[in-house]
């Protein structure tokens, strides 16, 4: 069993687990922030056809080569096309077609004009500028030429890729199916909600905060309830949640003292312990052990240190259980905003917000920062690593932040 682990190894070690991704097909509307199961490529160019930018005349660029304010070329209007219909005919020399915005170019014609850049009635239109062939036309596949890759599986979908399969026509698409991810709380002081609280329990509010961050990030969350701080209750509740759930986060009896029993928990329930406890502040007291193929993440009992623990830590797996491919966090560099007094022992985790000033990335320190706090996860979109052994560092020194 590996002990008190640099943060890296921790993540290595949970990426380096197996996962199994199954897939189903979905209506295209309803794929948002969903996983794409199968490299996507284009098999319609778009647009689909020639078009015009704008309302206008469509004409051959030849008949008004020598167009000006002086002498400018009146042509014949012989159809109009507005958008979705198709052109009833060519367009002869000496002759235009009314065009609106997204109307196919009608044959014979190679140049578009705007209605406000000529002189026109309904059976005319007088131009006073030469064009040149191809002007204010939109080529098909100008936009996605036929055998484009619009993703690879592994993308999350966003709006402009639900567009994008839908420029194709396609109804439906394959996607990874959502991981269900079962958060067992554990402690005979937590309360439930809509209840007087009793004297020395508190309310149970880590499971809510599990449950968002964890449906943000792709999972269905499974609420496995509460349970006592008994070792044997606490395996054979996570063994029977494991039959429907592809990964079990417990939070509460991570840390050590004579009722903290994860650990124990995990040795009765026969599970293969990865790792016991990372070098980090808050939120590195934590369990993580496989059990019948399965990730079983054991976090502090503290709110905040639990938060900490799924988002620094658990995060990068969570993604591969999605389907993602892109699993590690995004970093960036950042200024501190609040200067560090004193010297940083160990690696410390903060919670913060980036802050953008005259170009420059700022982390700005929310207030709260202790394992059991809560309120400083709130306006948290970063978190920044001051590395263990660093001295007092000023306002303004560079460290290394994460995008959650």
């Amino acid at each position: 069993m590996k002990k008190d682990i640099e943060v890296s190894e921790a993540i290595r070690l949970l990426l380096g687990l197996s996962v199994e991704l199954n897939t189903e097909q979905i209506q295209v509307g309803e794929t948002y922030g969903r996983v794409l199961a199968e490299d996507v490529a284009a098999a319609l160019p778009y647009p689909p056809f020639d078009r015009s930018p704008f309302d206008g005349y469509a004409f051959r660029a030849a008949d008004v080569a020598v167009a000006s304010k002086d002498a400018p070329v009146t042509l014949t209007i012989n159809q109009e096309i507005p958008a979705g219909h198709t052109p009833k005919g060519d367009v002869p020399s000496g002759f235009a077609a009314k065009i609106l915005t997204g109307a196919p170019i009608p044959p014979g014609a190679d140049a578009v004009v705007k209605f406000e850049d000529t002189d026109f009635t309904a059976e005319t239109v007088t131009i006073y500028e030469p064009a040149y062939a191809g002007s204010n036309i939109v080529r098909a596949g100008e936009d996605i030429p036929v055998g484009t890759e619009l993703a690879p599986k592994g993308t999350v979908i966003l709006p402009a890729l639900m567009g994008l399969l839908a420029s194709q026509g396609l109804r439906t698409v394959p996607v990874y199916r959502k991981p269900v991810v079962a958060v067992l709380n554990t402690g005979t002081e937590l309360a439930e909600l809509g209840v007087p609280l009793p004297p020395g329990m508190i309310y149970n509010s880590s499971m809510y905060t599990q449950q968002g961050f964890l449906e943000s990030l792709g999972a269905d969350f499974h609420d496995a309830g509460v349970v006592t701080d008994d070792e044997d209750e606490i395996a054979a509740r996570i063994s029977a949640v494991l039959r429907a759930a592809d990964m079990v986060i417990t939070t509460g009896g991570a840390s050590v003292g004579d009722y903290d029993c994860a650990l124990r928990a995990a040795e009765r329930a026969g599970g293969e312990i990865l790792f016991w406890k990372v070098r980090m502040k808050p939120g590195g007291s934590l369990l993580a052990y496989r059990l019948d193929g399965k990730l079983v993440l054991s976090l502090s009992g503290n709110p905040g240190a639990a938060a900490l623990g799924l988002l620094r830590l658990g995060l990068p797996y969570i993604r591969k259980l999605c389907g993602r491919t892109d699993v590690l966090h995004e970093t960036c560099r950042v200024h501190l905003h609040t200067a560090m007094k004193k010297e940083t022992p160990r690696l410390r985790v903060l919670r913060g917000y980036l802050e953008l000033r005259d170009g420059e990335a700022w982390f700005v320190e929310n207030e709260g920062q202790g394992g059991g706090d809560i309120s400083s996860l709130l306006r948290c979109d970063l978190l920044a690593e001051i590395p263990g052994g660093s001295p007092p560092l000023p306002e303004g020194a560079l460290v290394t932040a994460y995008r959650i």
